[in-house]
């Protein structure tokens, strides 16, 4: 991913509120499940780790990227930004960026 498509990507999230929150319990497996399935309807998802979370937001970003196969797009303070192409119909196209 190039830097502008990683900026186009990140205006896109700036609207976004996020779609999960990550709490004391951290990332379960059936956490990485929901989020698997949440990239079937979108590309781009919006996580928020909440304050009684102790593991690091950059930390958990790059798990649940390898575990879904996603790409970290930005961690800014406790929000993390996924993207994860949809490999029938994408909806955001990176090419034209």
């Amino acid at each position: 991913m190039t830097s502008k498509q990683r900026a186009y990507l990140k205006s896109l999230a700036s609207n976004l509120n996020p779609v999960f929150q990550i709490g004391k319990a951290s990332l379960t497996p059936e956490f990485t499940e929901a989020i698997n399935e949440a990239f079937n309807t979108r590309e781009l998802l919006k996580i928020a780790v909440l304050k009684n979370c102790a593991d690091d937001p950059n930390e958990i970003a790059e798990i649940i990227a390898e575990r879904t196969r996603s790409q970290v797009v930005q961690v800014i303070g406790k929000k993390i930004v996924l993207y994860k192409p949809d490999k029938k119909n994408p909806k955001i196209d990176l090419e034209s960026v």
